[in-house]
């Protein structure tokens, strides 16, 4: 019953809100095998046996900050914030029995992309489960006292060189969260986040830190032709020391407070990074 149920859901969201993309609603087609292969009551067994315990210390609080941008480009290509770099991250904090919250820049429901990616088990379990139904409702940025929480965390995806780039209440965020010494993630796209964002004492948040995010050569045979920038250039020329790997390879790296990742496959690594920082406080 709940299985049928979560199917319809999310087959009338995606037709609602992706109407005529078939690349997107190709997941529909995975679902006897997805829910053969990871039994939604094994999904929620893992999550009660996540839950805190009475008497337990308070959870530690993480913001996770998406795009509202659904297109991108001259050619109006599909967008949105990529599962993998939300629901990785957000496993891995439900796992840490964290509180984990969600903001988008307008309040409007975000959308997500790489919906192809289902099969994969934490994937599944954050559509399935309560993550994309508490990202469905993510709070306006500007309703959200962020002062309390432990981290704040921008997955990335094509959206945010939409949205994320110039939005001037994020960098004000940004600055705060970093400079109460609270932890800032950032995964693949997302650091775009980081650009632009000036500390109290006027220089560059960017400047002369270690730093990660989809590279240029990745760009290349990606998304060049859509997006408005080459991101790994941006960061640079704002005083970042530029880190990276062979392209799709994994990568994350923490200078103080930061932590970044390359690519998607660099989305648990931050979000392990992030968690490791948060436990050391």
């Amino acid at each position: 019953m709940r299985i049928g149920f979560a199917h319809r859901a999310f087959q009338q969201w995606c037709e609602q809100r992706i109407p005529g993309d078939a690349k997107m609603l190709d997941i529909l087609g995975l679902r006897k095998r997805l829910y053969g292969k990871f039994p939604y009551k094994a999904l929620v067994q893992t999550k009660q046996r996540n839950r805190p315990r009475e008497g337990d210390s308070m959870p530690k609080k993480v913001l996770i900050i998406v795009s509202n941008a659904y297109v991108i480009g001259s050619h109006n290509r599909r967008t949105g914030n990529f599962l993998p770099e939300v629901a990785h991250p957000y496993a891995e904090f439900d796992r840490a029995k964290y509180q984990i919250d969600f903001a988008s820049l307008t309040g409007d429901t975000p959308f997500l992309d790489a919906l192809n990616l289902a099969d994969d088990p934490d994937n599944l379990s954050f559509l399935v489960g309560k993550g994309w139904a508490s990202m469905q409702k993510a709070s306006k940025l500007s309703d959200v006292d962020v002062s309390q929480y432990n981290a704040i965390f921008m997955p990335g995806g094509l959206a945010p060189m939409v949205d994320m780039p110039e939005h001037p209440l994020l960098k004000k965020v940004v600055k705060e969260t970093y400079e109460r010494k609270a932890v800032v993630g950032a995964v693949c796209h997302g650091p775009v986040s980081l650009l632009n964002v000036k500390l109290s004492d006027g220089t560059y948040l960017l400047a002369n830190k270690n730093i990660s995010s989809f590279t240029n050569d990745e760009e290349e045979n990606y998304a060049k032709a859509d997006v408005p920038f080459e991101l790994e250039t941006a960061l640079t020329k704002q005083g970042a020391i530029f880190h990276k790997t062979a392209p799709w390879k994994a990568f994350s790296i923490v200078d103080g407070n930061l932590v970044t990742g390359q690519n998607p496959a660099s989305a648990k690594g931050v979000a392990e990074k992030m968690i490791e920082l948060m436990e050391a406080t």
